[in-house]
C-alpha cells in the first residue's frame, strides 16, 4: 500500500516521525510520504528508523494562495523529492514557519483577551519545535476542557473564524516554479475539499498544470464520493495523475494511515518525473 500524505511532529501530527514510520509500517505500507507542513525537518529521523521493506518518499505540504479577479483562495500542495537545499525554496517555506508561529501567537493572545485560559509558552512546549499550526491551538483548548476534540475547535465559535488569524502563504503559481525549479514533484491537495472553505473554481486547474503541477489528491477522507469523481475527472482532461492518501495527523483527526491509498502507476511517474532527492530505504 502506499500512503503520499502523512503528518509527524515536525509539523502539527501527534505522532514523532520515526515511531511514524513504524506505525505505517504496522498498518502495511509499503511507501510512506512525509508531508509536514511547510517543513522538511522530520526527514532524517523518518529516514533512520525505516522498517524493512518500507520506502520513505520525502515531501512536504506547502501552505499557497490562488489569487483571482477580485479574490484570494487557499490551497494546499504537496511537493516531493524535491532539493530541501533548494534556497529560493528553503528561504520561502522559512517565511511562512515564522508567518505561522506569529499567527498561532496573535491568535492566543485574541483568546486570552476574551478570558479564555490558554498559555503560549505551553502551546509552544506541546509543540515539541514543529511546525506551529492551529491544531496545536485546538490540543491546548481540548487540554483546558474547553472543547471535545479538533472538529469542535475549528468551528466558528473558536479557531475557524472568531480567533481565526490570518497567516502568509506563498503564491501558488511561484511554489510550483520552485518546487519543480529543486527538482520536486506536484499535486494538489484535496482540491474538492468544500468541508474546509471555499474552493478555486474549475478554471484554476488548467492553470495550475500549465504551470507545472503534475497530480490532483481524488481519495481523501474529505472529499465526498461526487468530489472525488470530479478531481479525476479534472485529471483525465489536463493529463494529470491522481492520488489517494490518508492525510493522517494522528489523534488530531479520526482517520487511519492507509484509509486512502495510490496506485502504483501514479508513484512511477513521480519516480519517473523527480530529480531533486531519492526514496529512502531501510539499511541493509
Amino acid at each position: 500500500m502506499i500512503d503520499l500524505h502523512l503528518h509527524s511532529t515536525a509539523s502539527d501530527g501527534t505522532t514523532p516521525p520515526a515511531e511514524l514510520m513504524r506505525q505505517a509500517h504496522a498498518a502495511g505500507l509499503t511507501v510512506a510520504a512525509l508531508t509536514d507542513h511547510d517543513t522538511t525537518s522530520g526527514w532524517a529521523a523518518a529516514a533512520a528508523a525505516l522498517p524493512a521493506g518500507l520506502t520513505l518518499l520525502p515531501g512536504a505540504e506547502l501552505s499557497c494562495r490562488w489569487h483571482g479577479d477580485g479574490e484570494s483562495i487557499g490551497l494546499h500542495l504537496l511537493a516531493y523529492l524535491f532539493d530541501p537545499g533548494y534556497e529560493p525554496l528553503a528561504r520561502a517555506l522559512a517565511r511562512v514557519r515564522e508567518s505561522r508561529l506569529g499567527r498561532a501567537e496573535r491568535m492566543v493572545a485574541l483568546m486570552r483577551a476574551d478570558g479564555i485560559p490558554i498559555d503560549w509558552d505551553d502551546v509552544l512546549r506541546h509543540a515539541e519545535g514543529g511546525t506551529v499550526g492551529r491544531p496545536h491551538l485546538a490540543a491546548a483548548l481540548i487540554r483546558a476542557g474547553l472543547v471535545a476534540d479538533t472538529q469542535e475547535a475549528f468551528t466558528s465559535r473558536w479557531l475557524g473564524s472568531r480567533y481565526r488569524v490570518p497567516k502568509e502563504d506563498l503564491d501558488v503559481l511561484d511554489a510550483l516554479r520552485m518546487v519543480k525549479a529543486a527538482g520536486g514533484v506536484t499535486v494538489f491537495a484535496h482540491p474538492r475539499a468544500s468541508v474546509r472553505g471555499r474552493v478555486v473554481p474549475d478554471a484554476v486547474f488548467g492553470q495550475l498544470a500549465a504551470a507545472g503541477l503534475d497530480g490532483l489528491e481524488a481519495d481523501h477522507h474529505d472529499h465526498s464520493p461526487a468530489e472525488r469523481e470530479q478531481v479525476r475527472r479534472h485529471a483525465a482532461e489536463l493529463g494529470l495523475f491522481v492520488t489517494g492518501s490518508s492525510d493522517f495527523h494522528g489523534t488530531h483527526k479520526k482517520v487511519r494511515i492507509g484509509e486512502y491509498t495510490t496506485a502504483p502507476a501514479a508513484l512511477e511517474r513521480i519516480l519517473a518525473a523527480a530529480t531533486g532527492t531519492t526514496p529512502v530505504t531501510a539499511a541493509a
